[in-house]
């Protein structure tokens, strides 16, 4: 668990980081500095701009975190009155949900990156395939 001055501090750099304009004009955001954001879940998304995608990855990886707490204490404390399964499958079930965690991780990380990669990508797709070149010909691209 992280220790709330920590978690305080890291929200604080985040929160200062995102706050500042450094994105890039004309081209769209960076792909490195999402990936950078990324390594706090839901981040990525927040630097991109994908608030709802952003609000979804914290809430998935908070359950998912959650349901492993649960499932940790259920196998540290088990007896057998008090719980329906067998100690084994709380263990079974644990890893399940860590493994879920690096999956949302890991896909959070991508989403982020590829989100700030094609950023400009609709802007690029709505202007006009034909240009004119210095000489006045037009071209296409």
């Amino acid at each position: 668990m992280i220790p709330i001055r920590h978690g305080l501090t890291i929200f604080l750099l985040m929160s200062t980081a995102l706050a500042s304009n450094d994105s890039l004009d004309a081209k769209g955001k960076s792909s490195h500095k999402a990936f950078i954001y990324s390594l706090i879940p839901g981040m990525g998304q927040a630097y991109n701009e994908k608030w709802i995608k952003s609000a979804l990855v914290i809430g998935l990886e908070a359950s998912v975190f959650i349901s492993w707490q649960e499932n940790l204490k259920k196998y540290r404390n088990y007896d057998d009155n008090d719980y329906p399964l067998k100690r084994h499958r709380y263990l079974e079930k644990r890893n399940k949900f860590a493994w879920w965690m690096g999956i949302i991780y890991v896909y959070a990380m991508i989403d982020a990156i590829v989100d700030a990669h094609l950023h400009s990508f609709n802007d690029l797709m709505d202007s006009p395939l034909d240009k004119e070149n210095s000489k006045g010909k037009q071209y296409a691209e």
